[in-house]
């Protein structure tokens, strides 16, 4: 099969997400200027450097009651800051009910029935208990072809991780689980690693 996306797919669902698989899941936490919580998860999401450490997300479509994009871009384009939280798998409930498309002056940490503490370096919340939390502040917004979509970037200005995540020196995914978005409504965990030597090491 080969399709040209302006002239469309023909297939019950867009393949398109589908084919990036898997992607790792920005839980995103912000604040906004008066105060107010967010929680939101993003799959177009990945680092992009070492030195300093940088991420990237990416904010598609828009919602009614805010003239731009989403909460989290709303919020990053007040305050310049966000962290984002890694998802483990026992999470993930937690996680789909932050994926509503709630009023931006609901807290989705409270409707998830998560705790938050404050980021060490940004004036900014973070998920107790994640795994690993990024600390960030923006960097640039990208706007993208198409309407509402952006890319946006920050230089990480700290990190936590949770003690027992951290086994023989090594931050080990497999103690707990990391949730992959697979595209649809399709998830994955990863639950087994293997290594491979570069020929150069």
């Amino acid at each position: 099969m080969f399709y040209e996306p302006k002239d469309g797919h023909g297939l019950p669902h867009n393949p398109f997400n589908a084919l990036i698989t898997p992607r790792p899941i920005a839980w995103v936490s912000t604040r906004d200027a008066n105060g107010v919580r967010n929680l939101a998860p993003y799959s177009f999401f990945n680092g992009t450097s070492y030195t300093p450490p940088q991420v990237m997300f990416a904010s598609t479509g828009t919602k009614s009651d805010q003239p731009e994009g989403k909460d989290s871009l709303a919020n990053i384009r007040e305050t310049g800051v966000f962290c984002i939280n890694i998802v483990e798998e026992t999470m993930r409930d937690a996680m789909n009910v932050s994926t509503t498309g709630f009023d931006k002056d609901v807290d989705e940490f409270e409707r998830a029935g998560l705790e938050a503490a404050q980021c060490d370096t940004i004036d900014c919340p973070r998920l107790v208990g994640a795994p690993a939390s990024m600390e960030c502040r923006m960097t640039q917004i990208v706007e993208q072809l198409g309407e509402n979509n952006f890319i946006i970037m920050g230089e990480v200005t700290g990190i936590h991780m949770r003690d027992d995540c951290i086994v023989d020196g090594i931050f080990d995914v497999t103690t707990f689980r990391p949730l992959a978005r697979l595209g649809y409504r399709d998830y994955s965990v990863v639950d087994n690693t293997f290594t491979l030597a570069r020929p150069d090491d």
